[in-house]
């Protein structure tokens, strides 16, 4: 790193960190509003799941714009950019809550998942340049506890403003009818307002700040950021790295795999016979499960196991905790799929820098190929509920074991693919 990258160092790992705590803040959320969402607009499981969808969708579609748009503003910038749109997602959750109407409320996910592709898009590779490739790892584990923990305080907060009297709230629901129900529903629908207008104001103080805070800009396509870009000079397209190809279809995988851990457990633990409230908070322990893997991760990589081996051995782990999920019951099958987090905890951090290392000029591109995997986030989740909804949401699981064959895959050859 340059002199004036590390005297900055601390303020932009601290800064990244902030970002990170609110991706984690709002990602996590959806954990707990599908199965609110769910019971206010009365829908099925596959419905509900149009959450994961509106919200992961727009990585896809966004990802290589936001790429277009860093390259005009750089990376600071679009982290600015990419806060205030994520506000103007927040703020749509107001009308949607007034109305009581589904597709708005999808619409406010795309908004703010729009605005996250962009710091995404911006904050990994960022992350990522800020030091050796080697610990790349290491840092991104230290941001994903700032997620986690993000997700934790934001899923605890949600779940006692929403389903703070959830049984006596249900037992009402359930003998309504008619205009009396739509008037309960609509009361329960409005209260989302209120912590969708406080993040709102939150994200606009941070994005001035950011835009205040003066961080050093990397650039990823100067030999002077202290990578090896050899392998970059001769390329003419960021088509012809495999390894980056079928890194974006792993991160498809993984994030599928994440989403469906998390995302799913609410709704699972009512089938599985808890109230709305107590399987509510189980999302929390499946970041706590995230947490203690990325903590594992800070202590072992580089020192002691490579970012590669730390993948095979969550891929492992994955197909061993899915298999266990299915064929037990009550808190123990509940208490798998929370450890399911903990064996994806050191997939994105190790997924991302196999697959952007050594780009060069196409590391801006390349990043955005990865964030567009990131819709595997609402696809796979609307293919688990689809079969949940055919035959029941434990069986569901098993749409996880062909996804961790695939990490497998990439952790064992598919990371070094085209490289010399």
């Amino acid at each position: 790193m340059t002199q004036a990258r590390s005297s900055n160092y601390v303020m932009s790992i601290t800064i990244i960190g902030a970002l990170f705590f609110i991706f984690g803040f709002v990602t996590w959320l959806n954990s707990v509003l599908i199965p609110f969402l769910k019971q206010a607009c009365q829908l099925t499981d596959f419905q509900a799941y149009y959450v994961t969808v509106a919200f992961y969708g727009s990585y896809f579609f966004m990802a290589i714009p936001a790429s277009l748009i860093l390259k005009k503003t750089g990376f600071t910038k679009g982290m600015s950019l990419g806060l205030f749109v994520m506000a103007i997602g927040s703020l749509i959750f107001i009308p949607a809550a007034n109305t009581r109407a589904f597709p708005i409320f999808l619409l406010g996910f795309f908004v703010q998942s729009t605005g996250l592709a962009l710091l995404q898009t911006a904050s990994n590779p960022y992350a990522t340049m800020l030091g050796p490739i080697e610990s790349a790892a290491k840092r991104i584990s230290i941001l994903g506890i700032c997620n986690k923990v993000a997700g934790m305080i934001g899923i605890f907060v949600l779940v006692e403003l929403l389903f703070s009297d959830t049984k006596e709230l249900s037992a009402k629901i359930q003998n309504l009818q008619g205009a009396e129900l739509e008037m309960e529903l609509d009361i329960l629908a409005s209260r989302v307002v209120t912590p969708y207008i406080i993040m709102a104001v939150v994200l606009c103080i941070l994005a001035l700040l950011i835009l205040k805070a003066n961080l050093p800009e990397v650039n990823p396509e100067d030999d002077a950021a202290g990578e090896d870009h050899s392998s970059a000079k001769n390329k003419t397209s960021v088509f012809q790295f495999p390894y980056l190809i079928l890194g974006a279809i792993c991160i498809f995988m993984y994030v599928g795999v994440e989403v469906i851990a998390i995302d799913t457990i609410g709704l699972y633990g009512q089938y599985q016979g808890f109230d709305l409230k107590t399987a509510g908070m189980f999302s929390i322990y499946s970041l706590i499960a995230l947490s203690v893997g990325y903590v594992l991760g800070i202590a072992t990589i580089p020192k002691y196991l490579s970012q590669r081996s730390a993948l095979v051995i969550s891929a492992v782990l994955g197909l061993v905790f899915g298999v266990a999920a299915i064929l037990t019951s009550g808190w123990v099958s509940i208490g798998f799929v929370v450890l399911l987090s903990f064996a994806n905890s050191l997939m994105w951090p190790s997924i991302w820098p196999l697959a952007i290392n050594n780009l060069g000029k196409f590391t801006k591109i390349g990043s955005a190929l990865l964030i567009m995997g990131i819709v595997g986030g609402g696809l796979l989740p609307l293919a688990y509920g689809a079969i949940a909804d055919a035959t029941n949401r434990q069986t569901g699981y098993w749409v996880l074991m062909p996804l961790y064959l695939y990490i497998l895959y990439y952790s064992l050859k598919g990371y070094k693919a085209g490289k010399a």
